[in-house]
């Protein structure tokens, strides 16, 4: 992200900033802006439009809008008759460039579908725009060009143009050749076209190298005969690991390998026939070719994935501490206050009080009496640390101010935290006493399993192998829980773990949830480990009992390394002398009595948990130490943000968004919630769809079948599975791309979200649809979802009550389900604090909670709407600053401020010294600084003989009232004659000085928090 800086209309500086804390990085010489429409408004294509608006009647408002400079949607379907020519790829390529079209047969029939699947794009667009009206041409035929034409237009230009394709050509096709030879003497052929000069057509006598999918023994049988035939036999490894691994493996079955550093790629002919030769490159596939008695093996031909990295430099990431929640408000949403409990917010106003401008936030409270307004309080700004959004039920009740109620819900929430908190401590102190194994460092395997990983590692995923490492190290057995959202890489985590532990020759037992999770992780367990002699078993009901009873006796007697398994590994049958590792996938949906099972198995045993509802990093800070947590928050470098459409249904729509997914060969989503309908939306789509493959889940099915369908699904024996919200968690089909909805109406908005977080999990694009019934009149709050879900296509403030509800979740699975009561009493964000404070209780690191400030001074201390004129960023500014604990924070805001929004002055200044002033009262004891006529009172405060006498030496005139514990200075004035009583900056400055030097006799440093 950028952010550009205007001095009137001449921009200044332009400069890249890091979301997270939304600090500038570096100036930037230039910002390259690209059109984010396909169709630009020139002033050429609105006069076309207002030429076409009289000559088509029908589509006088479309025409209208665009020839007055509004976008519309669906107008890229008119492209052919609002703009002279479209321009082809060719001709923006810069001169004499090279075109290689590979398999020119393929890319005609994709071309076809594509444009074909394009037409409907095109017409259920056009159709939303036009609502119903006839297209003043025919879509989409001007648009595109044949594959010839393409060719023909590249030619005439100068380029180059080359294909290759498997098949060759036909001889009988075209006119009579005469046999030519080159300058090499190779045989060559020529085709002379008057229109585009010669083509020369050339054969290549190769075949592409068997894809072995980690079958090392027939691999190794293969080298064997080549070799015996004479062949010149190289080996491409992605790094110098693996080339030195494979030499060895080769060495291990008697075939003579050789590491070579370079090939002389043009010197065949020089290459040994009785060894392989062992290179690094990166290569994706290789190939046998006969002529040259030539043999390439790549790594990817032998494992059967792809190594597309280059591996960069990695740097560890730094943790932002502190991360304030944005509070994002609109007017009617509903607020906690930590001393007065729930209120409905109203708005940010301005009040001016004995000469001082500030900004408060209204909330409005229950009535007194009945029949009365509603009460109302103003919370200062610099006291939002004690506010905070509720989250947690659906419709809370407002409390009354001054009433009971409020206090008993927060009592009886604390009580149960200090309960949780005292089981925490509990299972944490029995973990602490026990002896676990410590594990060594890492193997040379152990760096080479690493190095062979397909993806760059994100800076999460490096620091939380690092952190599971560490723990592994320890004699103490782990406990650790790692956060992160699907797809963004928990599984190579839990890879490297087991790794590890094998590598120690102990045992390790992957627990997951449903069956068809077992298939999934032994697929990419079997991938990672096929080069290294690790013994893989999978035990779930998809086993027979004849295999199920061999791995269960292979496990006991210590051959198997890793058995991936559902609860079944639990039963009292299972034995495991050697097991040294335990990784638990999605926790949260075990039963009670298996999570008692896993509660023993944790005491002695290094145990990895892993969940994919997120949770909140509030919640992570407050059971520090306790229970040791790893959040991924970063997606990998190849996801992109998932394209949503919000719309009318309508059955173009549908056909298109599938056939689209079909052309590329995904899957589709098909979510209609009603089981009692779901056949009917089943022959719906077969019949939109004829040639899409069609299937449907919901939770009425048995669990038996229900998992039948989604392994068939997820094996692509089916295109489109229909189901109801059944696939909102832990379904991982990366090759399901496209999801549709078709009452998206009537689903929340962490459902949607939920939802929407089944597809895109893969480098594809990917398309959510979120369908409402044209006909039907809908809801203020489902309009709402909607519309929140439409603009925040990637994970933005828009979803953070998504997020939030999500968290609730995550904080239960967490805690404990029963909680959630108490979280919908006190809300969410006041509940956490209630964990931390009884947490840091039980751990004895001060049970004392904060005393908050109260400061009542003529000071003008505000954001002034010209300085920021955005209310969630002001409200934003507000809340960093009232949560400051120490003057270091103080100027980091300050330089934040001064970055996003320019040098602060006046009220601005004034409101930093009043957050620095706070920090020094808070340091010295004091809750309350107010200004009363001539005096200012301090409280509370208990001075010694020698303090007071200190006091009245340094002001005197001061009233010590020891009873109330507080003080009153007189207020001094800019003169000592006619003066005026000081106010602003001025004031503040003189009560700091007063505290340190009377009553804070400790060095404020030390007090941050």
């Amino acid at each position: 992200p950028v952010r550009v800086e205007f001095w009137g209309d001449t921009i200044e500086e332009v400069r890249s900033f890091s979301v997270g804390d939304q600090r500038s990085l570096d100036a930037l010489p230039r910002l390259w802006a690209p059109p984010c429409r396909e169709l630009l408004l020139t002033p050429q294509v609105r006069a076309r439009a207002a030429e076409l608006r009289d000559r088509h009647p029908e589509l006088g408002e479309l025409f209208s809008k665009i020839a007055e400079g509004h976008p519309v949607e669906g107008m890229e379907s008119l492209a052919p008759v609002l703009v002279d020519e479209l321009e082809m790829l060719v001709d923006l390529l810069p001169e004499a460039s090279a075109v290689l079209v590979c398999d020119p047969e393929r890319v005609r029939a994709r071309a076809h579908d594509l444009v074909a699947t394009s037409q409907e794009f095109l017409h259920a667009s056009w159709a939303a725009a036009a609502s119903g009206g006839q297209a003043p041409i025919d879509l989409g035929a001007a648009a595109y060009r044949e594959l010839g034409e393409v060719r023909l237009t590249t030619l005439a230009a100068g380029h180059l143009w080359w294909s290759t394709s498997p098949f060759g050509l036909d001889p009988d096709a075209g006119p009579a050749r005469a046999p030519l030879r080159d300058a090499l003497g190779e045989l060559v052929s020529v085709d002379v076209d008057e229109r585009v000069g010669a083509v020369e057509t050339r054969t290549v006598a190769c075949t592409a190298t068997m894809a072995y999918r980690g079958d090392t023994e027939q691999a190794i049988v293969d080298m064997r005969s080549w070799l015996a035939g004479g062949y010149r036999v190289v080996l491409v490894t992605p790094g110098p690991g693996q080339a030195q691994r494979s030499v060895e493996v080769l060495a291990e079955h008697d075939v003579a390998a050789r590491r070579e550093e370079t090939l002389d790629t043009t010197a065949a002919d020089g290459l040994d026939t009785d060894v392989v030769h062992v290179v690094c490159g990166d290569l994706p596939h290789g190939l046998v070719s006969e002529p040259l008695r030539l043999v390439v093996l790549t790594n990817d031909d032998l494992v059967g994935q792809r190594a597309t990295r280059s591996r960069d430099e990695q740097r560890m990431p730094s943790r932002r501490k502190k991360q304030i929640d944005p509070l994002e408000l609109k007017p009617g949403d509903h607020v906690v206050h930590e001393q007065h409990g729930v209120g409905r917010y109203v708005e940010m106003t301005q009040r001016t009080v004995q000469g001082s401008t500030r900004e408060y936030l209204l909330v409005e409270y229950a009535a007194s009496k009945r029949g009365q307004p509603a009460d109302r309080l103003f919370v200062p700004t610099d006291q939002l640390d004690q506010v905070t959004r509720y989250v947690g039920g659906e419709q809370p009740s407002l409390d009354r101010l001054g009433g009971a109620d409020w206090t008993k819900r927060k009592s009886r929430a604390r009580t149960a935290v200090r309960e949780i908190a005292g089981e925490l401590i509990k299972l944490y102190a029995a973990r602490q006493a026990t002896k676990g194994h410590a594990f060594g460092p890492d193997s040379p395997w152990q760096r080479e399993l690493e190095d062979a990983f397909p993806f760059v590692e994100t800076p999460d995923q490096l620091s939380t192998i690092e952190e599971v490492k560490a723990d592994m190290r320890r004699t103490v057995p782990m406990d650790r829980l790692v956060c992160g959202d699907v797809g963004y890489g928990k599984t190579e985590i839990a890879v490297r773990a087991a790794f590890k532990a094998i590598q120690d020759g102990l045992q390790v037992i992957l627990l997951v949830p449903t069956t068809l999770l077992v298939q999934q992780h032994m697929a990419t367990f079997a991938e990672r480990f096929g080069q290294f002699p690790v013994v893989l078993r999978a035990l779930s009901r998809f086993q027979s009992d004849r295999d199920a009873a061999a791995t269960i006796a292979a496990l006991a007697d210590g051959s198997v390394d890793l058995v991936i398994g559902t609860h079944r590994l639990l039963s009292p049958e299972v034995r495991i002398p050697k097991l040294g590792l335990v990784i638990v996938d999605e926790e949260q949906r075990f039963g009670v009595e298996h999570k008692e099972m896993l509660k023993h198995l944790r005491v002695g045993v290094d145990v990895l948990s892993m969940s994919a509802t997120p949770i909140p990093r509030t919640l992570e800070m407050a059971v520090t130490g306790i229970r040791e947590m790893s959040t991924i928050t970063t997606p990998p470098e190849e996801r992109h943000p998932v394209l949503s459409f919000v719309g009318a249904y309508d059955d173009s729509q549908v056909t298109a968004a599938i056939r689209r997914e079909l052309l590329r060969e995904g899957q589709v989503f098909y979510i209609h919630n009603r089981v009692q309908s779901i056949g009917k939306a089943v022959e719906r789509i077969s019949k939109l769809v004829p040639e899409a493959r069609v299937t449907s889940a919901h939770g009425q099915m048995g669990e038996h079948q229900l998992e039948q369908v989604m392994v068939d699904f997820w094996e692509k024996r089916f295109d489109v599975l229909v189901c109801t919200t059944i696939v909102e968690a832990g379904l991982d089909v990366s090759n399901a791309n496209t999801l549709i909805i078709e009452r998206s109406d009537l689903l929340g908005l962490s459902q949607l979200h939920q939802l929407r977080g089944r597809v895109g999990r893969g480098r594809e694009r990917a398309y959510a649809y979120f369908f409402f019934p044209p006909d039907k009149p809908m809801t203020e709050t489902a309009h709402d979802r909607l519309a929140t879900i439409a603009q925040h296509s990637e994970l933005g403030g828009g979803m953070a009550v998504a997020m939030k509800d999500l968290e609730i979740r995550g904080a239960g699975n967490l805690l404990g389900g029963e909680q959630s009561g108490h979280i919908a009493d006190v809300g969410f964000d006041l509940y956490v604090r209630l964990v931390g404070e009884a947490v840091a209780e039980f751990r004895g690191d001060g049970a004392q909670p904060e005393a908050e400030v109260k400061l009542e001074l003529p000071v003008d201390a505000h954001l002034p709407h010209t300085y920021v004129p955005s209310e969630r960023l002001r409200l934003e500014m507000y809340k960093r600053l009232a949560a400051v604990r120490d003057d270091a924070e103080i100027a980091e805001v300050s330089a934040e401020m001064a970055d996003r929004y320019g040098e602060p002055s006046g009220p601005v200044l004034s409101l930093l010294e009043v957050a620095r002033l706070r920090v020094h009262a808070r340091a010295a004891g004091l809750s309350e600084i107010t200004a009363g006529g001539s005096t200012v009172r301090f409280g509370p405060v208990e001075l010694p003989e020698s303090g007071r006498l200190r006091l009245q030496r340094l002001y005197s005139g001061t009233v010590v009232k020891v009873a109330a514990r507080t003080i009153l200075v007189p207020r001094p004035r800019t003169a000592p004659v006619g003066g005026a009583l000081l106010k602003d900056e001025a004031l503040l400055a003189w009560c700091r000085e007063l505290i340190e030097s009377v009553l804070d006799r400790r060095p404020v440093a030390t007090q941050g928090s």
